[in-house]
């Protein structure tokens, strides 16, 4: 892969609209297929800090707080174990100490528009590709003529440089050349809806993680005062609450008793969406003449909400090796560490260590401690409130004293296993 003049992107999501304003601001040729179909709903509509540096470098950061629900923080609540509470303050200045909840469709949609503002060319069709049996020097995927036609003049008759697959778990041309991925631990299903008359976490914005008895569930305030209420379960659970989704959504919000109590009032406003929820990563990024974006290339989890910003980052990433900045090999290397460092640091979620942690700090502080416990107590709340916005997620130091706090300090605590995800 060398710099491109020209590329072509397959697929219109965040990760695509990204890398085609920034790769239209450059001057690139970029023309994206787009076959304009979209679902009512779709997950991810909370934002991390990381996210705002790449809103304003798109110049849409005023418009997406206009669309938008302020976030300050994220809370974890736990029945067996104290409750987490995070707000951003601790990111400064690393990050801005604040977040967006956005409802997608017209995010994505503002996301759409200023590509367009900014140059790139949108084809209403499903773009076809080719497998290119000559493989030296040549390009490895091409598209097929009724695609060329379809942009018109946009691309004079010619193969862009590079193509681009943003197709998301689709992961077209993954598909094509019989590329493998890494899948994680977990294969769970997520049910989600919007709703009003939900009980609204304070302070307002604040992002809810709730602990089920299997499986854990997201709220997800939006503006115009309404909750995405979402749970993410392993499947045969998710048979036992119901033969529909709208049953199991229903029948948890109503029996799980921290989300029974805030939901009294409660009122579905959308159809229940179902997402596959599981972790993978491809084995290959790019080749010859293509590369992957977005879902496309990885995959992390829902918790902790990183998924919009590691689509939008993959794609920062892609356009410095179309300008030249940086190699494919550094583009997949980077990628591959924010994948494999999320993940990490979601685990310690799922396994209940970290639950485990914040009793043995509830603990101390009850217990008056030493000065440097309480040191010890506020530098770790200082580098886990970091690594979950985005800033020192890739740390090795705060990786370091995340872990050895883990082996250290959770004895004479709830187990991590009594209170992991089931």
């Amino acid at each position: 892969m060398i710099p491109a003049k020209s590329v072509a992107i397959l697929g219109a999501g965040p990760a695509a609209c990204t890398l085609a304003a920034l790769l239209a601001e450059r001057g690139v040729r970029t023309v994206v297929y787009d076959d304009e179909k979209r679902p009512g709903m779709l997950v991810g509509e909370s934002l991390i800090p990381a996210v705002v540096p790449l809103l304003r470098r798109l110049g849409i950061e005023e418009r997406t707080a206009a669309i938008s629900q302020h976030k300050p923080g994220v809370s974890f609540l736990h029945a067996d174990a104290p409750s987490i509470h995070f707000n951003f303050a601790p990111v400064a200045p690393r990050l801005p100490v604040y977040a967006y909840n956005v409802d997608r469709l017209p995010f994505d949609e503002l996301l759409k528009t200023r590509a367009k503002e900014l140059g790139a060319h949108f084809v209403p069709h499903r773009a076809g590709v080719v497998v290119n049996p000559v493989r030296d020097g040549k390009n490895e995927l091409l598209l097929d003529a009724a695609s060329l036609e379809a942009a018109g003049g946009f691309l004079e008759g010619r193969q862009p440089d590079l193509l681009v697959d943003a197709t998301g778990r689709a992961r077209l041309f993954a598909r094509l050349l019989n590329i493998g991925a890494d899948r994680g631990k977990r294969d769970d299903v997520a049910h989600f809806a919007h709703f009003e008359g939900f009980e609204m976490p304070q302070p307002a914005g604040q992002v809810l993680i709730t602990q089920l008895t299997s499986g854990w569930s997201w709220r997800i305030p939006l503006q115009g005062g309404k909750l995405s209420v979402g749970v993410v379960l392993n499947k045969s659970a998710a048979r036992a609450a119901g033969t529909t989704a709208e049953e199991r959504l229903e029948h948890l919000i109503h029996t799980e008793p921290m989300l029974s109590a805030a939901a009294r009032d409660a009122r579905r406003v959308t159809p229940v969406a179902t997402y596959s929820n599981y972790q993978l990563t491809s084995h290959r990024s790019h080749g010859p003449g293509w590369a992957a974006i977005g879902d496309a290339f990885g995959f992390v989890d829902p918790m902790l909400s990183s998924g919009l910003f590691l689509a939008m980052e993959s794609a920062s990433q892609l356009d410095r090796v179309v300008a030249g900045l940086q190699s494919p090999r550094a583009y997949d290397r980077i990628m591959r560490r924010w994948y494999a460092d999320w993940t990490r640091l979601i685990g310690y979620f799922y396994d209940g260590r970290i639950f485990s942690l914040y009793e043995a700090g509830h603990l101390m502080r009850q217990n008056r401690p030493h000065p440097i416990q309480h040191k010890i107590d506020r530098l770790l709340n200082r580098h886990i409130a970091c690594m979950t916005a985005g800033a020192l997620t890739r740390s090795r130091r705060s990786q370091w004293i995340l872990r050895g706090a883990a082996g250290l300090l959770i004895r004479g605590v709830t187990p991590p296993e009594r209170l992991a995800v089931r």
